[in-house]
């Protein structure tokens, strides 16, 4: 008779390989399952992100439609005057909220959702009252809002050549030296981008008989001022401005086409479609120059904004 106390060992050696391997194998199965869920998991979720990226985007079509009326229908008032749509603005709209694309897109209306959203406004994606009052107020904020004039040592009276009015009166060439530099620095840079469009030398600066971003206007004294707003007392806000940002000699009256300072809209709706204009909202800022979103030719030097 064999010793019971060498099987009983045995057996229970025996038992425990048969729990290790059945261990092993089911852990095994686990993984595998587990690995499986995690796949479909995966797949599932990057597909539900595809899907939730369309809906962000196309959640924005009924913008788009109205985005696109809006533009040229849309009813608000600015300076005392009915205005209508905001295509003259598109360029400026465009900068500010960082887009290409063009009003009537699905990124447009996208883009407009974040800066609302950015701004704590209504998200919807429409360019709407509320967000052109939003985008108005931003843009003013920018400007100089000042009109104290410069001591005598501050203003410099540039050469006729660099104006658009070639017979401009010499009491009205003049303008601030921090400005007259900035606006030469912002011309070198121009000369680089529109070289195919404007005339340069090869200097940087305008080349003769070149129109295109010449001074219009630029200081004007308090007394010229109130002059010109009894001499055309039906003139445009500017002329009519009690306190005009010219009387600093740092607002630039720039020629970027069509009528060099009418505020009616085929006028300035052809003015926002010049190379030059469209070049000065996208860089004059780097030079400090703030645009006056109404009149398209108007920039004010506001260093350090």
């Amino acid at each position: 008779m064999k010793n019971p106390k060498i099987v009983f060992p045995s057996v229970f050696a025996a038992a425990l390989c048969c729990i290790a391997v059945y261990f092993v194998v089911g852990r095994s199965s686990v993984f595998a399952q587990m690995a499986v869920a995690d796949k479909s998991l995966v797949t599932k979720t990057a597909k539900s992100s595809r899907v939730a990226g369309s809906a962000n985007l196309t959640r924005f079509s009924a913008a788009v439609l109205n985005n696109d009326r809006m533009r040229s229908s849309l009813s608000w008032v600015f300076g005392g005057r009915n205005q209508t749509g905001w295509n003259v603005y598109v360029p400026l709209i465009s900068r500010t909220i960082d887009v290409d694309a063009a009003p009537n897109t699905l990124q447009f209306a996208a883009a407009v959702a974040k800066w609302q959203a950015d701004n704590d406004l209504m998200v919807t994606g429409e360019l709407d009252n509320y967000t052109l009052e939003a985008l108005i107020k931003l843009w003013q904020s920018q400007r100089l809002w000042q009109s104290a004039a410069p001591s005598a040592e501050r203003l410099y009276s540039a050469p006729i050549a660099e104006f658009y009015d070639q017979t401009r009166d010499i009491d009205l060439l003049k303008l601030e030296r921090d400005t007259y530099a900035a606006y030469h620095r912002m011309l070198a840079a121009a000369a680089k981008d529109l070289g195919g469009s404007i005339r340069f030398t090869k200097n940087g600066e305008l080349a003769p008989g070149e129109k295109f971003l010449r001074i219009v206007s630029a200081y004007r004294s308090p007394e010229y001022q109130e002059a010109l707003r009894r001499k055309e007392p039906n003139a445009g806000r500017g002329a009519l401005a009690k306190f005009s940002a010219h009387a600093t000699g740092q607002a630039l009256d720039l020629y970027v086409g069509g009528e060099p300072v009418s505020t009616k809209d085929p006028n300035r709706l052809l003015q926002i479609q010049t190379p030059a204009y469209k070049w000065l909202v996208k860089n004059a800022h780097r030079f400090g120059f703030y645009p006056y979103f109404y009149e398209p030719w108007h920039w004010e030097y506001v260093p350090g904004r």
